[in-house]
């Protein structure tokens, strides 16, 4: 609260956000009560290289962990973290872009907080066109979001 009222006392608005590691309850004990409080304008979850949660040659783990962990925290917009390339993630959690497209954002995007898709890195990304590949499936919520 005190950041947002810093920022309006400045004629800014102050967005908070967070970008922790899946399996929710795994977090830190702080992170898991902080994204609770609801304060989060965005949280950026990391569903690569934590095997509980990631996508491993299907969709299951990966899904129960969104709907069952994520998709009901109490913040602004929730983002699907995911590695650009399969070097990005060397313990795992790569999507093919067709499977992201066909198993994993259709059951993501009918999440009231679903915000979007955030991938790790722009690095990666420049030599797997990953972004390119996703952008017009992945559906933003609002125009505020840039997808690059």
């Amino acid at each position: 609260m005190a950041l947002s009222e810093l920022g309006e006392g400045a004629g800014q608005k102050v967005y908070l956000a967070a970008a922790p590691q899946c399996p929710f309850q795994n977090n830190y004990y702080f992170l898991h009560e902080a994204i609770n409080t609801g304060l989060f304008d965005y949280v950026w979850v990391q569903f690569y290289n934590n095997p509980p949660c990631q996508y491993s040659g299907g969709a299951t783990s990966h899904l129960n962990s969104w709907n069952n962990e994520w998709s009901n925290i109490p913040t602004g917009k929730l983002f699907l973290g995911l590695p650009a390339a399969p070097e990005a993630a060397p313990s795992g959690g790569y999507i093919e872009p067709d499977n992201l497209i066909s198993e994993v954002l259709p059951v993501i995007k009918a999440t009231p907080i679903y915000g979007g898709v955030m991938l790790w890195s722009k690095f990666f990304d420049k030599d797997y066109n990953y972004s390119s590949k996703i952008k017009p499936y992945v559906s933003m919520i609002t125009q505020n979001y840039d997808v690059i």
